[in-house]
């Protein structure tokens, strides 16, 4: 898929990848095998008939390839964008085996900006209402795709949001450049067109709690995500200067901080910007710092590039576009200056032991081995735990040791007519996974609705 050249994509937050023409979708979609039993579906979370798909685009019937599409995924935009589809759907493609396989991401990506783009939105023939409603908590991507799954089955759905503006996590923690905002107004406008409707400004556990909202709807569906930051409580970390991960990329993203004064919310970006970890949101950090304008923009890793969790494209970019990598190394304490703010990382060296839980090599740290590294912005991004709200306030909710949500596995939770998914559930992962527990979950919902039999205890 072409690109914005790197010279031109760091100064502005344009999306990097430009997108298929119809031509090279076609192309592209005329590589597909047309497995009789496609490992590619099986690789999926929520289960698209990608072959369906990929032959509808390879014929030219572009309206039919997101109709299909559409079946099971209500985000084809945004999963099209950032689904780690090279070890889900590509990652099973038989024809990767020997040679690069199908684009199914990007061939899904352009099947919904296709029919965005040619004002071709359908919405699917909805039932008539039925059952009681549901109100959904959270609007990320288990809010969003339970929400829609519901709706079509035909329950009113009410998605309850605490921030000014609907998408969660898609919205505050992704940036511009690899998920354009407009994208996602888009596909939350899909899902008000099925007929849920949408509050904001409305932050359940204070506002109001989920004993309150059983009292209205005849099921709650808590997504409430992972949005607790973690830190890593290290001398000095109270600095001024120093970011958790979501507070950096919630003032670029959602507040618009890189169009100050524009816009109300300001950010200070020094000249050498060090985010600690290697996931995709650390990359999201090193590479948005740079188009703050970061004379230096530094990777902090403990481990080595084999290891690191993030996307090996979102690694490439960042590369191509001058993030430096610092591996086997991590901070130990801050240094500020005199006025409070941080001037300087004490670092440590690692070596990688035997592998760990994870699969990975542990990191031993190598004693004696502290060094300085100058930097005037450090960003945290190790990771978030589960949002603490909602099952704070919801007496019997019963959690696990690490605050997430306890559910069955059809999402369901230790009160009768609540369920959970994504992040709030399995803890900090990707879209997709949060959108194919939610479908899981909203199934169990309609069940449960339609022909109620008892509820079991977990």
């Amino acid at each position: 898929m072409p690109e914005q050249p790197v010279e031109r994509r760091i100064r502005n937050f344009d999306e990097v990848p430009l997108g298929y023409t119809p031509e090279m979708a076609m192309e592209e979609a005329s590589r597909c095998l047309q497995c009789p039993k496609p490992a590619c579906v099986e690789g999926c979370p929520v289960r698209v008939n990608i072959p369906a798909f990929i032959a509808a685009i390879r014929r030219g019937e572009f309206e039919k390839a997101i109709g299909i599409i559409k079946e099971t995924n209500s985000l084809p935009a945004i999963c099209g964008r950032v689904c780690p589809y090279e070890n889900q759907c590509e990652g099973a493609c038989i024809l990767g085996k020997k040679y690069e396989p199908v684009g199914i991401g990007f061939l899904e990506r352009f099947a919904a900006d296709y029919e965005r783009e040619h004002s071709k939105l359908e919405i699917p023939p909805l039932p008539e209402p039925r059952g009681e409603s549901v109100a959904v908590v959270g609007s990320g991507p288990a809010g969003l795709t339970a929400a829609a799954d519901l709706a079509k089955l035909g329950h009113p759905v009410t998605v309850f949001e605490a921030l000014h503006e609907p998408g969660g996590v898609l919205m505050y923690g992704i940036p511009e450049f690899r998920l354009p905002k407009r994208i996602v107004r888009a596909e939350v406008d899909y899902v008000r067109k099925l007929g849920v409707e949408i509050k904001t400004d409305v932050a359940v556990g204070l506002t109001l709690t989920v004993e309150e909202l059983l009292r209205e709807f005849g099921a709650v569906f808590i997504g409430t995500g992972a949005g607790l930051p973690n830190f890593m409580h290290l001398p000095g970390e109270s600095l001024n200067g120093i970011f958790s991960a979501n507070e950096f990329l919630t003032r670029v993203n959602l507040m618009r901080a890189y169009k100050f004064p524009e816009y109300d919310t300001p950010i200070r970006i020094g000249k050498t910007v060090a985010t600690i970890g290697a996931g995709n949101v650390s990359m999201d950090c090193a590479r948005t710092a740079l188009r703050l304008g970061a004379e230096r923009s530094i990777i902090v890793y403990r481990r080595t590039e084999q290891e690191m969790p993030a996307r090996k494209e979102e690694i490439k970019r960042a590369k191509e576009e001058g993030v430096e990598f610092h591996t086997l190394s991590a901070p130990v304490r801050y240094v500020g200056d005199e006025r409070g703010w941080v001037r300087q990382m004490i670092c440590t060296r690692f070596r990688l032991g035997e592998p760990d839980e994870s699969g990975r090599r542990r990191p031993v740290r190598i004693e004696g081995s502290e060094f300085p590294m100058d930097t005037d912005t450090v960003v945290v991004a190790i990771g978030q735990s589960p949002n603490p709200l909602v099952p704070r306030t919801t007496p019997g909710l019963k959690t696990s040791e690490w605050g997430t949500i306890i559910v069955d596995q059809e999402g369901r939770t230790s009160l009768p007519r609540v369920w959970a998914a994504g992040d709030i559930v399995h803890g900090d992962a990707t879209v997709i996974l949060a959108m194919g527990t939610a479908r899981i979950a909203a199934a169990s919902i309609h069940r449960f609705l339609t022909s109620p039999a008892g509820w079991p205890t977990l």
